[in-house]
């Protein structure tokens, strides 16, 4: 328990100090209009509110990570919250945020467009094949893992397999396709607060079922 506490420590300073930090580096401007409006088409650029837009990135930052990270946290030892505190800290938090910002600046741009218009059209065809090959393993990894996950809460069979990883393949391709405020906008949200009402679930169970990590 007292790992838990130092990461929660060392994730709220993080996010107060350094966060902050980034952030003034970067050089913020509230009154930038974003390209959900200044580029509004009711497709891939369509306003949502805080609320909505938190539990979406909630969600996109999370994933599968939450899930397989505090296992691993709680199979390996304090070395392995240390890992995921500082990485996220100093590699994930900042890489996303920057990523964001840039983007939001260069009215929505990708990496592959970002690449060419700072370092070249040659760069721009070198990101483009890491970001295939990417989100290749990316998209392999969050088919087969909530599909495994689910497949086994039903004690299903390679059959049973086989479906859920199509109905789920099917959800993604609909996702990624129909406008942004029809899947994403609505479901996205509701799973983003499911997520974190487990995770509170969670800590409730570490501190009353008396749970201790391993060394």
């Amino acid at each position: 328990m007292i790992t838990f506490f130092i990461a929660l420590a060392i994730l709220f300073v993080g996010y107060k100090v350094y966060g902050s930090y980034v952030e003034k580096t970067f050089g913020i401007k509230e009154e930038r209009t974003t390209p959900a409006y200044a580029s509004q088409d009711g497709i891939d650029y369509v306003p949502m509110g805080k609320k909505r837009n938190s539990m979406i990135q909630l969600l996109n930052i999370a994933g599968v990570g939450p899930i397989f990270g505090p296992i691993m946290g709680a199979l390996y030892g304090p070395v392995a919250f240390l890992w995921i505190v500082f990485g996220s800290i100093f590699a994930g938090a900042v890489h996303d945020y920057l990523t964001g910002m840039i983007s939001l600046r260069n009215n929505g741009a990708h990496l592959p467009q970002l690449a060419e218009k700072f370092l070249g059209r040659s760069l721009r065809h070198i990101v483009n094949g890491f970001a295939l090959l990417l989100l290749l393993l990316v998209g392999t990894v969050f088919v087969t893992s909530p599909s495994n996950m689910i497949n086994n809460l039903f004690d299903g069979n390679a059959t049973t397999l086989t479906i859920v990883i199509f109905a789920v393949f099917a959800y993604y391709i609909l996702a990624t396709l129909l406008p942004v405020d029809q899947i994403i906008g609505r479901i996205y949200p509701f799973f983003g607060a499911l997520l974190m009402i487990s995770a509170v679930g969670i800590a409730v169970s570490l501190f009353t079922q008396g749970y201790k990590i391993q060394k």
